[in-house]
Protein backbone atom coordinates (compact mmCIF):
# COMPACT_ATOMS: atom_id res chain seq x y z
CA UNK A 1 0.00 0.00 0.00
CA UNK A 2 1.04 3.33 -0.97
CA UNK A 3 0.67 6.42 1.73
CA UNK A 4 -1.23 8.50 1.64
CA UNK A 5 -4.02 6.93 0.42
CA UNK A 6 -6.16 9.95 -1.94
CA UNK A 7 -9.20 9.91 -3.02
CA UNK A 8 -10.15 11.92 -6.30
CA UNK A 9 -13.78 13.71 -5.75
CA UNK A 10 -15.10 16.51 -8.29
CA UNK A 11 -11.51 16.72 -10.07
CA UNK A 12 -9.90 17.10 -6.54
CA UNK A 13 -7.30 14.99 -4.59
CA UNK A 14 -8.35 14.55 -1.39
CA UNK A 15 -6.36 13.05 1.58
CA UNK A 16 -8.39 10.09 3.39
CA UNK A 17 -8.43 11.30 6.92
CA UNK A 18 -10.61 14.65 6.12
CA UNK A 19 -12.28 12.35 4.61
CA UNK A 20 -12.86 9.59 6.40
CA UNK A 21 -13.23 11.69 9.35
CA UNK A 22 -16.14 13.56 7.65
CA UNK A 23 -18.22 10.46 6.72
CA UNK A 24 -17.66 8.79 10.83
CA UNK A 25 -18.98 12.21 12.10
CA UNK A 26 -22.15 11.12 9.67
CA UNK A 27 -22.34 8.47 10.29
CA UNK A 28 -21.84 8.77 14.08
CA UNK A 29 -24.69 11.10 14.53
CA UNK A 30 -27.28 9.23 12.06
CA UNK A 31 -26.53 6.51 14.80
CA UNK A 32 -26.84 8.78 17.69
CA UNK A 33 -30.35 10.34 16.22
CA UNK A 34 -31.81 6.84 15.63
CA UNK A 35 -31.07 5.78 19.35
CA UNK A 36 -32.50 8.60 20.54
CA UNK A 37 -35.45 8.16 19.01
CA UNK A 38 -35.53 4.57 20.29
CA UNK A 39 -34.58 5.71 23.73
CA UNK A 40 -37.50 5.54 26.60
CA UNK A 41 -35.66 8.61 28.10
CA UNK A 42 -36.96 11.90 26.71
CA UNK A 43 -35.02 15.16 26.70
CA UNK A 44 -36.54 18.67 26.05
CA UNK A 45 -36.35 20.51 23.30
CA UNK A 46 -34.23 23.50 25.47
CA UNK A 47 -32.34 20.56 26.72
CA UNK A 48 -31.60 18.41 23.46
CA UNK A 49 -30.58 21.79 22.15
CA UNK A 50 -28.50 22.80 24.65
CA UNK A 51 -26.49 19.72 25.18
CA UNK A 52 -26.00 19.53 21.79
CA UNK A 53 -24.83 23.66 21.42
CA UNK A 54 -22.64 22.95 24.48
CA UNK A 55 -21.27 19.52 22.98
CA UNK A 56 -20.62 21.21 19.69
CA UNK A 57 -18.69 24.52 20.85
CA UNK A 58 -16.88 22.57 23.27
CA UNK A 59 -15.53 20.00 21.18
CA UNK A 60 -14.55 22.48 18.33
CA UNK A 61 -12.62 24.83 20.59
CA UNK A 62 -10.82 21.87 22.29
CA UNK A 63 -9.97 19.82 19.59
CA UNK A 64 -8.41 22.88 17.97
CA UNK A 65 -6.61 24.57 21.13
CA UNK A 66 -5.00 21.11 22.37
CA UNK A 67 -4.30 20.24 18.91
CA UNK A 68 -2.14 23.18 18.50
CA UNK A 69 -0.92 23.10 22.03
CA UNK A 70 0.80 19.69 21.45
CA UNK A 71 3.38 21.87 19.58
CA UNK A 72 3.36 25.27 21.69
CA UNK A 73 6.49 26.62 20.30
CA UNK A 74 5.18 27.15 16.86
CA UNK A 75 2.04 28.08 17.91
CA UNK A 76 3.59 31.39 19.82
CA UNK A 77 6.60 31.76 17.69
CA UNK A 78 5.08 31.26 13.85
CA UNK A 79 1.23 31.76 13.97
CA UNK A 80 -0.95 30.54 10.99
CA UNK A 81 -4.33 30.92 11.51
CA UNK A 82 -4.69 27.96 8.49
CA UNK A 83 -2.46 25.21 10.36
CA UNK A 84 -4.47 26.88 13.76
CA UNK A 85 -7.28 25.44 12.44
CA UNK A 86 -6.40 22.84 10.62
CA UNK A 87 -4.78 21.14 13.67
CA UNK A 88 -7.32 19.02 15.84
CA UNK A 89 -7.35 16.27 18.30
CA UNK A 90 -9.79 14.12 19.45
CA UNK A 91 -8.89 14.23 22.81
CA UNK A 92 -9.00 17.93 23.23
CA UNK A 93 -12.74 17.53 21.48
CA UNK A 94 -13.87 14.93 24.12
CA UNK A 95 -12.22 16.90 27.14
CA UNK A 96 -13.63 20.20 25.96
CA UNK A 97 -17.08 18.58 24.79
CA UNK A 98 -17.16 17.73 28.19
CA UNK A 99 -16.81 20.65 29.99
CA UNK A 100 -19.45 22.65 27.27
CA UNK A 101 -22.19 19.92 27.69
CA UNK A 102 -21.71 20.03 31.66
CA UNK A 103 -21.93 24.55 31.38
CA UNK A 104 -24.95 23.96 28.59
CA UNK A 105 -26.67 21.84 31.76
CA UNK A 106 -26.40 24.03 34.50
CA UNK A 107 -27.78 27.07 32.12
CA UNK A 108 -30.97 24.95 31.55
CA UNK A 109 -31.08 23.07 34.97
CA UNK A 110 -30.76 19.65 34.10
CA UNK A 111 -29.06 17.28 36.58
CA UNK A 112 -29.59 13.95 35.31
CA UNK A 113 -26.58 11.84 32.52
CA UNK A 114 -26.87 12.62 29.04
CA UNK A 115 -24.00 11.30 28.07
CA UNK A 116 -24.54 7.09 27.50
CA UNK A 117 -26.53 7.94 24.68
CA UNK A 118 -23.33 9.49 23.01
CA UNK A 119 -21.40 6.64 23.82
CA UNK A 120 -21.80 4.39 21.09
CA UNK A 121 -22.47 6.40 17.94
CA UNK A 122 -18.87 8.15 19.37
CA UNK A 123 -17.21 4.98 19.37
CA UNK A 124 -18.72 4.27 15.57
CA UNK A 125 -17.39 7.83 14.67
CA UNK A 126 -13.84 7.73 16.28
CA UNK A 127 -13.45 4.28 14.28
CA UNK A 128 -14.18 4.94 11.08
CA UNK A 129 -11.96 8.26 12.00
CA UNK A 130 -8.77 6.58 12.96
CA UNK A 131 -8.85 4.15 8.80
CA UNK A 132 -8.69 7.55 7.44
CA UNK A 133 -5.86 8.71 9.79
CA UNK A 134 -4.06 5.04 9.11
CA UNK A 135 -4.43 5.65 5.27
CA UNK A 136 -2.88 9.21 5.31
CA UNK A 137 0.49 7.33 7.51
CA UNK A 138 3.20 9.80 8.16
CA UNK A 139 1.80 12.74 6.27
CA UNK A 140 -0.46 13.89 9.13
CA UNK A 141 0.78 13.77 12.75
CA UNK A 142 -1.01 10.29 13.65
CA UNK A 143 1.68 7.80 13.14
CA UNK A 144 3.84 6.15 15.61
CA UNK A 145 7.72 6.42 16.36
CA UNK A 146 9.99 3.47 14.60
CA UNK A 147 9.87 0.13 16.26
CA UNK A 148 11.18 -3.22 15.42
CA UNK A 149 8.26 -4.32 17.30
CA UNK A 150 6.33 -7.05 15.13
CA UNK A 151 3.72 -5.01 13.98
CA UNK A 152 5.93 -2.29 12.70
CA UNK A 153 4.89 -0.96 9.47
CA UNK A 154 5.34 1.27 6.87
CA UNK A 155 3.24 4.41 6.64
CA UNK A 156 5.56 6.39 4.21
CA UNK A 157 8.76 6.95 4.64
CA UNK A 158 11.94 4.41 5.47
CA UNK A 159 11.25 3.46 9.01
CA UNK A 160 8.77 1.11 10.37
CA UNK A 161 6.34 2.22 12.49
CA UNK A 162 4.25 2.05 15.38
CA UNK A 163 0.96 1.88 13.20
CA UNK A 164 -0.86 3.48 16.44
CA UNK A 165 -4.13 4.60 14.51
CA UNK A 166 -4.28 0.73 14.25
CA UNK A 167 -3.92 -0.25 18.15
CA UNK A 168 -6.36 2.93 18.54
CA UNK A 169 -8.83 0.62 16.71
CA UNK A 170 -8.54 -2.42 17.85
CA UNK A 171 -8.79 -1.23 21.55
CA UNK A 172 -12.26 0.93 20.40
CA UNK A 173 -13.75 -2.64 18.97
CA UNK A 174 -13.03 -4.00 22.35
CA UNK A 175 -14.35 -1.42 24.36
CA UNK A 176 -17.07 -1.44 22.59
CA UNK A 177 -17.83 -5.17 23.31
CA UNK A 178 -17.09 -4.02 27.14
CA UNK A 179 -19.50 -1.37 27.75
CA UNK A 180 -22.03 -3.35 25.33
CA UNK A 181 -21.89 -6.08 28.30
CA UNK A 182 -21.67 -3.86 31.21
CA UNK A 183 -24.62 -2.10 30.02
CA UNK A 184 -26.93 -5.04 29.32
CA UNK A 185 -26.45 -5.88 33.06
CA UNK A 186 -28.33 -2.58 33.61
CA UNK A 187 -27.02 -2.61 37.48
CA UNK A 188 -25.68 1.41 37.36
CA UNK A 189 -27.53 4.52 37.52
CA UNK A 190 -27.47 6.56 34.17
CA UNK A 191 -24.27 8.21 33.03
CA UNK A 192 -21.89 5.44 33.88
CA UNK A 193 -21.64 4.03 30.86
CA UNK A 194 -20.42 7.18 29.23
CA UNK A 195 -18.17 7.66 32.75
CA UNK A 196 -16.60 4.30 32.23
CA UNK A 197 -16.07 4.88 28.32
CA UNK A 198 -14.40 8.81 29.08
CA UNK A 199 -12.06 6.80 31.79
CA UNK A 200 -10.94 4.05 29.60
CA UNK A 201 -10.17 6.07 26.30
CA UNK A 202 -8.29 8.43 27.77
CA UNK A 203 -6.37 5.95 30.19
CA UNK A 204 -5.54 4.37 26.69
CA UNK A 205 -4.34 7.40 24.93
CA UNK A 206 -2.61 8.27 27.76
CA UNK A 207 -0.20 5.43 27.17
CA UNK A 208 -0.33 5.65 23.20
CA UNK A 209 1.10 8.59 23.58
CA UNK A 210 4.46 7.10 24.69
CA UNK A 211 4.84 5.59 21.22
CA UNK A 212 3.69 8.96 19.02
CA UNK A 213 6.25 11.36 18.59
CA UNK A 214 5.53 14.38 20.61
CA UNK A 215 6.83 17.90 22.12
CA UNK A 216 7.63 17.11 26.24
CA UNK A 217 6.08 19.50 28.52
CA UNK A 218 6.56 18.26 31.70
CA UNK A 219 8.43 15.50 33.23
CA UNK A 220 8.72 13.97 29.93
CA UNK A 221 4.83 14.46 29.02
CA UNK A 222 3.24 16.01 26.35
CA UNK A 223 0.03 18.47 25.84
CA UNK A 224 -2.06 15.49 25.26
CA UNK A 225 -0.86 13.11 27.94
CA UNK A 226 -1.51 16.14 30.61
CA UNK A 227 -5.48 16.38 29.56
CA UNK A 228 -5.27 13.11 29.55
CA UNK A 229 -4.38 12.84 33.53
CA UNK A 230 -6.74 15.84 34.16
CA UNK A 231 -10.02 13.82 33.07
CA UNK A 232 -8.48 10.89 34.18
CA UNK A 233 -8.33 11.97 37.78
CA UNK A 234 -12.23 13.58 36.80
CA UNK A 235 -13.65 10.24 36.31
CA UNK A 236 -11.87 8.31 38.74
CA UNK A 237 -13.85 9.94 41.36
CA UNK A 238 -16.69 10.15 39.21
CA UNK A 239 -16.72 6.81 38.97
CA UNK A 240 -16.57 6.03 42.49
CA UNK A 241 -19.32 8.47 43.56
CA UNK A 242 -21.35 6.56 40.87
CA UNK A 243 -20.90 3.62 42.54
CA UNK A 244 -21.53 4.83 45.83
CA UNK A 245 -24.82 5.73 44.75
CA UNK A 246 -25.79 2.72 43.03
CA UNK A 247 -25.10 1.01 46.04
CA UNK A 248 -27.36 3.17 48.56
CA UNK A 249 -29.89 3.09 45.95
CA UNK A 250 -29.83 -1.17 45.62
CA UNK A 251 -29.95 -1.20 49.98
CA UNK A 252 -32.58 0.98 49.80
CA UNK A 253 -34.59 -1.63 47.62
Amino acid sequence: MDFPVTFHIFGKTILAHPLFETVGIFIGMRYYFYLKRKSKEKLSFNTSAAVLIGATAGALIGSKLIGNLENPYTLFENFSFKRFWTNNTIVGGLAFGLIGVEWAKKIVGHKESTGDLIVFPLILAMIIGRIGCFLTGVHEETYGVPTDFIFGMHLGDSYLRHPVALYEIAFLILLWIILKGVQRKNKFSSGFVFQLFMLSYFSFRFMLDFIKPKIEIIAGLGTIQLVCLAIIFYYFFKIRETKVVTSLKNIKS
